[in-house]
């Protein structure tokens, strides 16, 4: 199964370099431009199924991404609360002591008034794995947030790397590949085997050696849409 996680297009906080979480802003016109350019030289890839953050900023690129398509929000899949550092950026934060302390984490400490980490993973992964369930096996798009993908790809993507090793631009993504049965399927296809050689049933790689592609030659489950 093909799942393609696609960050939603610029805002103007994110051109402003705020934390845009929950805050419901729509696309900027320089996002939205980029977006259509790409579309239009059918840069993005088709999909059976198309889910989304109810936010704007997702809605808004699904539709531009996807024309004619129907999109399914899923409440789940929204951005982290960022909590006291909303709609804030470096210089507005930089002198305040709790957001001294969450640089000096990594990044790794819960949001002050916002989630926890390990409560927005649990928050994404529900969601996402409800979307798989409803597209039974179909090739999806997942129009979504920079925090959501990072999310996903922590959990499924194969070899393992940290959240913020997944991080990309507005407008971005990854393919992925996931084993049919993470979404109730059962293709049938004997060149899909999930775990094949890795002993991961996240993992769906081809076994043949005439359809190799889909091991993307080093043993990845994934790609980087816009390498």
């Amino acid at each position: 199964m093909k799942v393609y996680l696609i960050r939603h297009g610029s805002t103007q906080g994110n051109l402003s370099g705020r934390y845009i979480g929950k805050t419901d802003e729509g696309l900027c016109g320089e996002g939205a431009e980029m977006l259509i350019k790409r579309q239009e030289k059918g840069a993005y890839p088709e999909a059976d199924a198309v889910f989304a953050s109810p936010l704007k900023r997702c809605m808004q690129t699904a539709g531009i991404i996807f024309p004619g398509k129907e999109v399914t929000a899923i409440p789940e899949l929204s951005e982290c609360d960022f909590g006291i550092f909303e709609n804030k950026n470096y210089e507005d934060l930089k002198d305040v002591p709790q957001y001294q302390l969450w640089m000096e984490s990594g990044g790794r400490n819960g949001f002050p008034g916002g989630e926890s980490r390990e409560k927005f993973a649990r928050r994404i992964l529900e969601g996402f794995e409800k979307a798989l369930r409803m597209c039974g096996g179909s090739a999806a798009a997942f129009v979504v947030h920079g925090g959501t993908i990072m999310s996903i790809m922590e959990k499924y993507a194969y070899p393992k790397k940290g959240f913020y090793d997944f991080q990309v631009g507005n407008g971005e993504g990854y393919e992925l590949t996931l084993a049919d049965s993470l979404a109730g399927g059962d293709s049938g296809d004997s060149r899909v085997c999930a775990g094949s050689g890795f002993g991961r049933p996240e993992l769906a790689v081809s076994s043949g050696s005439s359809d190799r592609s889909s091991d993307y030659a080093d043993g990845k489950n994934y790609k980087k849409l816009f390498p």
